[in-house]
């Protein structure tokens, strides 16, 4: 299964049992993974940990 074939699902998900709410917090979550994955290696690394 591809990855946009998963995030359909998600979607068709929350569209059908009206779940709108989730939308927001899922991301959020997916925007901290994301910025915590790409700045793992970078010189920004020790900025963004204190954050946390």
């Amino acid at each position: 299964m591809s990855s946009l074939g998963l995030l359909k699902e998600v979607v068709e998900f929350l569209w059908q049992r009206k779940l709108f709410w989730l939308a927001p917090i899922m991301l959020v979550l997916l925007l901290i993974g994301v910025l915590l994955v790409v700045s793992s290696g970078s010189a920004l690394a020790p900025f963004i940990y204190t954050l946390f």
